[in-house]
């Protein structure tokens, strides 16, 4: 296989044979010498041109490797198969995100966070683009921390936006932003996948847990990119607003609405 993918490598690689000639005195100046008196090409020089190939090839080969992205199935794996069981929720498992998980959790910007999930569900990979890596420590732009899913069930995604973006009082809560209303008028578009009509806001919820405020909404987005139907959870803390949004289709909808309501339930930072 290896030959077949480099093969312009080994053509673009191939080095000259050298061409032996011998100068003796019983020849003209530059006649090569006879069959008889030619000196044998030098083994070593061949052994370390094919060496020197070798390893030139060898490197181009790790590099492409090193490049190419590993198998989506590298990561998509039951959560039941590592995640510990949820204690006050059986049937459900526990996942409470680590500065491992995000470059954001690395860089101090956002709290961590959790939630259960059904043991059955698959951690996805998030694109490099959303996932905020590029702009750590000071991001302008909300991105994607983690995203789950069944295809059975729906998804569920962690949106962080930076609070500036949303109020210029630093180490703000929730109520400093505003309404339920106000704030998802500003992240709805982050809810949905595309856009956001305050006709799609179906109703609202205000619970304080230990001390912190979470707002909770219903939306009924029939354009929506993530799904016709989303539960979505917001609270603020630190520098940074957390949005918790679980999502499924017309399809998923009738089944999994439990679920993902215990799932949107469970979310604390």
């Amino acid at each position: 296989m290896a030959s077949s993918v480099f093969s312009p490598l080994f053509t673009s690689l191939r080095l000259p044979v050298p061409t032996v000639v011998s100068r003796c005195p019983s020849h003209p100046q530059g006649v090569p010498s006879t069959v008889h008196d030619a000196v044998p090409r030098p083994t070593p020089l061949v052994a370390v041109a094919s060496h020197r190939r070798e390893l030139v090839l060898g490197a181009a080969l790790s590099a492409v490797l090193s490049r190419a992205p590993l198998p989506a199935q590298a990561r998509e794996v039951e959560v039941g198969t590592y995640l510990p069981p949820a204690p006050s929720n059986p049937g459900f498992v526990f996942f409470r995100a680590t500065p491992k998980d995000t470059p954001a959790l690395r860089a101090g910007n956002v709290e961590p966070y959790e939630f259960i999930l059904p043991p059955t569900w698959k951690q996805t990979r998030v694109a490099n683009i959303l996932s905020g890596n590029y702009c750590q420590p000071k991001c302008a732009e909300p991105w994607v921390e983690v995203k789950f899913e069944d295809e059975k069930q729906g998804k569920v995604q962690v949106v962080a936006s930076p609070l500036i973006r949303l109020t210029n009082k630093p180490n703000a809560t929730i109520e400093d932003i505003g309404s339920p209303e106000r704030l998802i008028a500003s992240l709805g578009p982050f809810v949905t996948g595309n856009t956001f009509d305050a006709d799609e806001l179906v109703d609202t919820n205000v619970e304080n847990v230990d001390g912190q405020t979470y707002y909770s909404y219903v939306l009924e987005t029939p354009l929506a990119l993530t799904g016709s139907h989303n539960l979505a959870k917001a609270t603020a803390k630190g520098n940074t607003v957390v949005l918790f949004v679980a999502s499924a289709n017309d399809k998923q909808w009738p089944a999994s609405q439990k679920v993902l309501k215990a799932i949107v339930d469970s979310f604390q930072v």
